[in-house]
């Protein structure tokens, strides 16, 4: 499973930077998780507290 960020709702507080086991999530500017990095593990989706990770269908 792939997520993607809402960047509506992130209010890019870095916790899913933070928890993110492959490092995916680019911190820099607006959040974004490369496709390629990322293992579909759901770490980042949990730790949002804004709910603004999403999985891609």
């Amino acid at each position: 499973m792939i997520f993607f960020i809402d960047a509506e709702k992130c209010t890019v507080c870095g916790l899913c930077v933070d928890v993110c086991p492959t490092e995916a999530i680019n911190p820099y500017g607006i959040y974004q998780i490369d496709s390629i990095l990322c293992t579909g593990c759901g770490l980042c989706r949990e730790s949002c507290p804004v709910d603004a990770i999403k999985a891609s269908t």
